[in-house]
Order: structure tokens, then sequence, then C-alpha cells
């Protein structure tokens, strides 16, 4: 049933109906939630969370917007508080066109100037509208109206204004002949006794609706007795919230703690449920490319770092830091970032000044006598499904990794093709020769890596690995067993990755090269460690 047939089928129920306050997507989800079967867009509560006044102060674009959200986050008819339908006959005509484009029930609009004041303030010194010019702005919503069930209620202000119930009924008259579907009767008596006396002299001619929100005393059972339709609780959300937060606030200012306070107020993931955050799950397991399972990753950081002198002298470089942040830090909130969540760190030199949150250990504690790929060796048992190895020591721009990651390929490396364009560098370097040159030319051809070392006699390389390797949980057994193999060999301990991919083309297994321009930095010494600082 389309929202607006739900409204109309409660103006018309015979029975007294409810409808609840919200002033957001949030908290019209919790209307919703409660069992409520209508929604009251209130324009105090939407310009109070806006931070306005109830003066027209927000544009009515503005609440439109707020609908929309109102809208999109429930299943039951809101009724907006259109206050005077913000202009004349032609505003209103637009108003309720783009309303029904966004699935918004019903509006009400009140017989006073534009731009309105609330009911509450002064509301003796309010002037009323004109009554033909009110009731034609009414025909022009229904005249425009393109879906049948809309409903347009006229909210008289006459007894607010200061008029009796002679005014009051000439001006409803007037407003049902116009066409509109109910009347609001709006009274700021403590008592009902001018409702009663309108719904009364007015024989239930068309539906009635009623705001208690001064006389909130009165039992409903008078309200059935009197053949009230729809009764409308205001402001009472807002107001709720504001007092919450007003003493949130209080006590986490005065207490400097959220100790005391964190048990008192609903969960994050009471937030995430009513956000519907499990089916944007659902979805993203629809739509998105899925990894079989969590990717994992093996940072190598055993070394110490010698060229960067005094920083290392207790902790290894890949806890240097970079702008305030360890290296190492930097490293396992990029992997996060591209979901990579089971992180494996290998240790060696300055073992106790390596930490990281959440993150499994594991120690080479013959780093000072070992090689790259004994150290990889010490964590092949984290070698299981898609993972990630990578140096301790590099900065990447974060494409980098997610590039990689989208390889479908057994195993991937990084190479930077543009390497001929950067400064010499001290330290040891993985240069490449590679099927196919780096080209910045558009190209679906596939580049595989045919030999790594640590320098080339006779030709020139095409680039130099940067130290990211990606393998698929076929790759990560390939690379378990090529380093099963080569733990055999009497100078395992010396052996550097260079020598386990030479290993791997030679047995015929391929390796996908990623040809980057740059964007990455490793902190082999104090140049690069300025460098990094401007990265």
């Amino acid at each position: 049933m389309t929202k607006t047939k739900q409204f109309r089928e409660l103006l018309q129920s015979g029975q007294v109906e409810f409808l609840m306050e919200a002033h957001n997507g949030l908290s019209a989800k919790i209307v919703q939630e409660t069992g409520f079967k209508g929604i009251w867009a209130s324009g105090l509560s939407i310009s109070a969370a806006l931070g306005v006044r109830d003066n027209n102060e927000a544009s009515w674009t503005q609440v439109l917007e707020v609908c929309e959200f109102m809208s999109d986050a429930t299943d039951i008819p809101i009724l907006l508080d259109g206050d005077t339908g913000y202009g004349n006959f032609n505003n209103m005509r637009r108003l309720v066109h783009k309303l029904e484009q966004r699935g918004v029930a019903a509006v009400c609009i009140e017989d006073k100037l534009f731009p309105k004041t609330n009911s509450f303030i002064k509301g003796e010194a309010q002037p009323l509208a004109d009554m033909d010019e009110f009731a034609g702005k009414i025909k022009a919503a229904k005249d425009g109206q393109t879906d049948s069930d809309f409903s347009v209620i006229a909210r008289l202000e006459a007894f607010i204004a200061g008029w009796g119930l002679d005014e009051m009924l000439r001006r409803a008259e007037a407003y049902h002949d116009a066409g509109a579907d109910a009347l609001l009767i709006h009274s700021k008596k403590s008592t009902p006794d001018q409702i009663l006396a309108f719904a009364e002299a007015w024989k239930n001619r068309c539906p009635l609706v009623i705001v208690p929100t001064m006389y909130y005393s009165t039992p409903v059972e008078i309200f059935e007795a009197a053949g009230i339709s729809m009764v409308i609780w205001a402001n009472h959300n807002v107001r709720s919230a504001i007092q919450a937060m007003q003493e949130t606030c209080r006590r986490i200012y005065q207490e400097r703690s959220l100790t005391n306070i964190e048990d008192e107020v609903v969960s994050v993931n009471e937030v995430f449920r009513l956000q519907n955050a499990a089916e944007l799950a659902d979805a993203e397991g629809r739509y998105l490319p899925q990894r079989a399972d969590a990717t994992n990753a093996i940072v190598l950081a055993a070394t110490r770092g010698d060229e960067l002198r005094e920083l290392t002298i207790e902790k290894p470089k890949t806890m240097v830091e970079v702008h305030g942040r360890a290296i190492l830090h930097r490293l396992v909130s990029q992997f996060r970032k591209e979901q990579v969540k089971n992180i494996t760190v290998v240790r060696g030199f300055g073992k106790e000044h390596v930490s990281a949150p959440d993150v499994r250990f594991v120690d080479n504690d013959s780093y000072d006598s070992t090689g790259e790929l004994f150290t990889l060796n010490t964590a092949r048992d984290q070698l299981a499904g898609e993972t990630i190895v990578s140096f301790g020591d590099i900065l990447f721009r974060r494409y980098i990794l997610s590039s990689l990651l989208d390889i479908q390929d057994d195993l991937a490396i990084a190479v930077d093709g543009a390497w001929t364009e950067r400064p010499n560098r001290l330290g040891f370097q993985d240069l490449v020769e590679t099927s196919a040159s780096h080209s910045l030319d558009y190209t679906t051809e596939k580049v595989w890596l045919t030999k790594m070392a640590p320098a080339f006699e006779g030709s020139e390389p095409n680039g130099e690995w940067i130290g990211l390797l990606k393998a698929t949980a076929a790759g990560s057994k390939i690379l378990a067993a090529a380093l099963e193999e080569l733990s055999l060999r009497d100078d395992f301990d010396s052996l550097h990755f260079y020598h386990l991919f030479n290993h791997l083309i030679a047995k015929g297994q391929k390796i996908r090269v990623l040809f980057i321009s740059g964007h990455w930095l490793d902190v082999d010494n104090l140049d690069d460690l300025a460098k990094a600082q401007a990265f």
C-alpha cells in the first residue's frame, strides 16, 4: 500500500489514530519501530534540529531535504508541517509536486501570513491570512497533486489568534469547500474546551486533527467521544533529545570522563543497527568483488637500519617516526584501510620496542646474521590464504596496495618503472627485468617478471621492486613450498628475495608485474628520512 493510501486510511479509520513527531531520518525510524502508524514532520522540531527559529528561517527546500531522508528511512506515511505553504498558491503547487516525488503522504498548512511565527509565541498578535486567498491555496494544492490519495490538511489558527468559534467555523467551511481533506483545529488553552466546542458544531463533516501540546492531560477517551480522527504528539522527541544531550554534555564536561556515562547511552552498534549497516554489508557481498578469505599481511621488520645512526640505537627503523607516526603504524593503517586485517610482523633488532595494536608478532632472533628469506621463513606458517608481504621500512600511496590486491594472478609484485629517475641511493636495490617495458600508454597486456638482481651487466633493468608482494591463496602455497626448498641450501641464511623470485621463475612460475611511476619511498638513511617527512 502506498504511503498516501496508508495516510488516507488513517484519516478515515473511524477511530483515533496517533502521529508521533520526528525531525530527521533517525528519529523517524525510531517512531516507526516504536509502532506508530504515521509521522508528524514538525516544523518546530526540524527548525530546532537545524539550529534556527521556527520563523521560516529554514528554507522550504532545506525542510524538503530533511523530509526526503525521513521518507527514505521509513515505510509509514509522513504528514509535513508545511507552515503557510512557503508562499502563495504557486509555491504551494510546487511544494505538493516535490513532496509527492519524495514519498511524503500529506501536508498541513496554516492560515497565517508568511513568514510564520510559532503559534505559542504571542499568538494573539499574529494576523490571520485572508480566508479567500488561503482557500485558493488549498484548491491549487489539490488541483496540482498527481496522486489522488495525497492529502492536504488545513490548519485553523483563529483560536490561537483570539477569535471565537464563529470565525473558526466560517473559515472551516471555506477550507472544506476548497477541497481540504481534513481540518487541524489548534488551541493553546490548557483544557480542550475550544476543541470540543468546534467538534460538536462541525458534526464530523470531515476528519478533524488535533495537537494537544497544551491540553496534554486530557484523556484520549474524550477525543474519541468527540469524534477526533487524529492526534499529533507534536514535539516531544526533539524536546526529550535536547534534555538528554544537555545532561550528557554536562556530565562529560564536569567529570572529564566517559566512565559514568557510557553504560547509560545506547551502544555504537545500536546506531549502526538503526542506520541499517547490516543491509550494506549484505549488499557488499552481492555487488563487490569478494576475496574468498580475509587477506593476511606479513611485514618484515627485523633489521636495525644502521644508516639511520642514533635514531636506531635502541629501536629498529620500522619504529622511526615520520610526522609523529612510526613507519610500522603507517603500514598497518594502510593495510587495514584495504581490509587487510590479519597482520603478522617479524621482529628482530630491538624487538621490545616494536609494537602495534592487534598485530601478531614472530621473532627472528638471528637477525644480525641472516637475510630477508630467513626472516620471511620465520613467518612461513602465516603464508596461508591471500597474503601481502611487505618490507617494514617503506611508504607508498594507497592506490598501489589497492591495485595489487585487485590482481588475480597467483603472484604479483609492485615495480617502479621510473626507477632511473630516482637519485642513486646507498643500500641494496632489487632491480628487475620484465617481459615488456613500462609504458604510460593504456594497455591490457600483462607484464611478467623475467629476472631480479641487485645489478645488471650488459643490459638495462626495467625497474625496481619496491618491496610489496601479493599472493593469492594458491600463491601463498607456492611461496611456502619454495621457501621450504630453498631452506635446504647451505647458504639459505644469506639469501635475498631475488633468489626466491629467480628460483620460482626457473621452475616456470609466472610472477605478474604491476608497474608504477614513483609514489613510494623506502627509508634506509637520514636523507631518505628527510624525504619521507615531505612524502
